[in-house]
Formats: C-alpha cells, sequence, structure tokens
C-alpha cells in the first residue's frame, strides 16, 4: 500500500494545528487586553528600552544589559516598533507581545510532545499563558514582561529529545532568545541532562538525540547572562522577607491568582475564616500532583518537579531580589486585600498552572502495569479509576479557571493614558523645532520622544 498521503498529511497537519496554536494564543491574550490597555505604553517600554534604542541604535541597544539582565527579545520587539509610525508604537508594541507569547505557546505544544502526548491536554497546556487569570494584568500586552513568558519556554526548550539536526538547530535557535532574555532559564539547565538520554527507534533500538547545538547554546547565554548580572547594578534594592511571608504570599498571590484574577478574594476569605480556606485547596492541589509523580515516568517527574520548584523560585526570588514587594502576608489583614497582582505572582502562576497540567496528563494517561513504555503504575482497579478522575478534575480546574476569568478586565494600564491620542499636543510642543523633546506620557511613566521623529511622521 502506498503510503505516501497519509505520511505528507500528518506533518501539513502538525505544521496547521501548530500555526492554529500561535495565532489562537496572539488573539486571545490581545483581545482580553482591552483597547484602552492595547493603546497604551507599558514601562520600560516607553522608558529606557525606548531611551537606548534612540541612544544606541538598533543594533548595539540589543544586548545592552539593564538591572542586571539581558532583554534581547523586549529590544527586538522596541526595534520593530520604533521603526512603524510613531503614532503606532503602542499598538505595535502591544500586537508584537501578543505574537510572541503566540510562538511561545506553539514552541510549547511542539516540544511536550514526550511528556504531555494526548494533544487536547497539550493544547491546554500550550494555553496557558493566555488563559492565566493574572495574564492581562500587568505582564500581558507589553515587551517589559515578555521575559516571563519566554521562562515558560525554557523548559521545554532544554528538555526537548530532537531526533534531527534540523530540528535541533530550530530549537536551538528559540534558546538563544529564550536564554538572553530571562536571567532565570538558568536554573532549568540541569534539564539538558533529560535531551541527552538515548531514544528508542521503531525497532526499539536505542538512538541518541541531537542535543549538542541547545545544550552549548544555553550554556553559552546562560553564561552571558551570569556575566551581566555581576556586572551590571540593580536599581532595585534586595530585600530579606521572611520564610513564612515567602510561603504565604505565593499561597495569597501566585496559587490563588492561578484561580481568580481578584487576588484580594483569597486575602479576604482567610481574614474571615481561617488559613483552611486556601490551605484545604492547596493540599487537594498538592495531593494530587504527588499522586502523578508515584505513577509517571521519570522524565515526566523531572518536568513536573522542575515546574513546581520553579513557581516557588520565582516569587521567592522576587521578593529576595525586590524589597518594595515583600508584604507581611503570614498575618493578613483586610488592607492586604487592596494589593494588587504581582508580576512576579503571574510568572510564578505560569509556571504553576503548567505543572498542573502536566500532572494531570500523567494520571490522564495511566494504565497501570498494561499502560506505555515508562509508565511506572503497577496498580489498576480502583485506584487507577481514582487516579484518572483525579487527573480529570485538575483538567477541570484549570478551563473552570480560564472560563472564569475569560474577557478583558482591568490592567495596570485600563485607564491609560493612550499613546496615540496625545500625539497632536506632543508635535505642538515642539513648535515646529527638530532638535527638542518632548515627554509623552506612558504608565506609569513618560517616554522622550525626539521632535524630529514626530515632525517627520
Amino acid at each position: 500500500m502506498d503510503r505516501t498521503p497519509t505520511s505528507t498529511a500528518r506533518p501539513v497537519g502538525s505544521v496547521v494545528a501548530t500555526v492554529a496554536v500561535a495565532i489562537g494564543t496572539a488573539l486571545l491574550i490581545w483581545w482580553r487586553l482591552g483597547p484602552v490597555t492595547r493603546g497604551t505604553v507599558w514601562a520600560e517600554d516607553g522608558g529606557v528600552f525606548l531611551r537606548d534604542r534612540i541612544a544606541l541604535g538598533p543594533v548595539d541597544s540589543l544586548l545592552h544589559p539593564y538591572a542586571g539582565y539581558l532583554h534581547l527579545v523586549p529590544r527586538l520587539l522596541v526595534d520593530v516598533a520604533w521603526a512603524a509610525p510613531v503614532a503606532d508604537y503602542a499598538r505595535v508594541m502591544s500586537t508584537g507581545a501578543c505574537v510572541v507569547v503566540g510562538v511561545v505557546a506553539a514552541a510549547v505544544f511542539v516540544l511536550a510532545r514526550d511528556f504531555v502526548p494526548a494533544w487536547p491536554l497539550r493544547l491546554l497546556l500550550a494555553l496557558v499563558p493566555a488563559l492565566l487569570p493574572l495574564t492581562p494584568y500587568e505582564i500581558g500586552g507589553n515587551a517589559a514582561n515578555l521575559h516571563w513568558f519566554l521562562l515558560l519556554a525554557a523548559p521545554w526548550c532544554f528538555a526537548y529529545r530532537s531526533r534531527t539536526w534540523w530540528g535541533s538547530a530550530a530549537v536551538a535557535v528559540l534558546t538563544a532568545f529564550v536564554v538572553l532574555t530571562e536571567l532565570q532559564t538558568v536554573v532549568f539547565l540541569p534539564l539538558l541532562l533529560v535531551a541527552w538520554l538515548p531514544l528508542r527507534d521503531a525497532a526499539g533500538a536505542p538512538t541518541w538525540p541531537r542535543a549538542l547545538p541547545v545544550t552549548v547554546v544555553a550554556l553559552a547565554g546562560g553564561t552571558a547572562q551570569v556575566v551581566a548580572a555581576v556586572t551590571d547594578a540593580r536599581i532595585s534594592q534586595p530585600g530579606s522577607p521572611a520564610f513564612a511571608d515567602v510561603v504565604a504570599g505565593w499561597v495569597l498571590q501566585p496559587f490563588a491568582g492561578a484561580w481568580d484574577r481578584d487576588v484580594g478574594a483569597a486575602v479576604r476569605l482567610v481574614v474571615a475564616h481561617g488559613w483552611a480556606a486556601v490551605l484545604v485547596p492547596l493540599v487537594a492541589v498538592a495531593l494530587v500532583v504527588v499522586g502523578a509523580l508515584v505513577v509517571g515516568s521519570w522524565r515526566s517527574r523531572w518536568m513536573v518537579v522542575a515546574l513546581a520548584a520553579g513557581s516557588g523560585g520565582v516569587w521567592w526570588a522576587a521578593l529576595l531580589a525586590n524589597g518594595g514587594a515583600a508584604q507581611d502576608w503570614s498575618h493578613p489583614v483586610a488592607a492586604l486585600a487592596a494589593v494588587p497582582p504581582q508580576r512576579y505572582a503571574a510568572a510564578s502562576g505560569l509556571l504553576l498552572t503548567a505543572a498542573v497540567v502536566v500532572a494531570a496528563s500523567v494520571l490522564v494517561g495511566w494504565r497501570g502495569s498494561a499502560g506505555p513504555a515508562g509508565a511506572r503504575g503497577r496498580t489498576g482497579g480502583a485506584v487507577r479509576v481514582v487516579g484518572v478522575a483525579a487527573g480529570w478534575c485538575l483538567v477541570t480546574l484549570v478551563v473552570a479557571a480560564a472560563v472564569g476569568n475569560a474577557g478583558p478586565g482591568p490592567t495596570r494600564r485600563s485607564d491609560g493614558p493612550v499613546w496615540a491620542a496625545q500625539l497632536p499636543a506632543a508635535v505642538a510642543a515642539c513648535d515646529g523645532d527638530r532638535s527638542r523633546v518632548v515627554d509623552v506620557r506612558t504608565a506609569p511613566w513618560s517616554a522622550q520622544v525626539p521632535c524630529s521623529r514626530l515632525l517627520s511622521g
């Protein structure tokens, strides 16, 4: 039988599905932002990134460190937006940031195949950046926070076992953008060991994956980030939060924010009814995840542990590095409910939700001793049924949280100021003098825009 049409259709279908994931994710985040947020420039996008682009040019600014980090992808996006008409700068930045997250989602959809073989669950995993309740509030639709989404891509890039050199080269290129954008990707470097372990061909014989390109790029990029971290001055003052506040804060912000964008609701719940109101759901989720670690393959264990530990690590590192982010989380009072979602909570929530989806995939696919190669479960019957049901409960929980928080909501840019609406006044302030620089307000700062650019566009 001639199998050429089928073998050709499968790659084409995979490409179409991957492109659909990228487009769907980008559109979903774009929609959730709302028109005012999309039209407002955020923080570094109109601050240091734009200033460096104007002062240093499109090339020298790319790997220019800022606050101890390299920010390759955000600076590339600023280059693209600054090449567009100046009135479109905010919209191009927002749209470009959504597109980048769409690319991340498509990459996760492809690279997670060995860990989450069922495509519906892998689709849910890929859509986590767009579905997370906290995404639109601060980290969605701007370049300044793209590094959080690229951090989510890091473990999948590092652990992917490529079958071909072309595939490895493609993942290595993606890895370069990921690592040169986010310093904390270095914590996932141990997952490179997974990429080096042998595969099995159709006859069951071991074959070595093509892991060298990704490994070299990841280590080189990580080294560059570490060098930048130790040689470039940070603006934020370090903090010294108590461990109890770190843990309690993680429960009240990243964990609570993974299911409801109103993180103040968790504080109000604890104040009214005690910690049991949030700890009981946390323990229930944790027990199901631990169950996945028991029955899953060793590779799935590595990934679940890496994502879950990364969630806590990102949150803890943020509180240590930014003294102003700490709160007395372990002793919540009513006033603490007014503290808005922090961007570190959203980043931590991305990793936490991804860990939950991977754990759910392990349980849903649990076949006991008769399961696929690599499955460790030896128990069948009622225990397996309970495990599978628990996995589907996790999936339902993630989907319900996404549906319950769908649609545009309040963001840190909900009140503007809209960039394009200010340009007529900015042009008038130039008074025909191309040598001047005028301020155009952003959230929460302002951008210094050369009149030469305003008057020419």
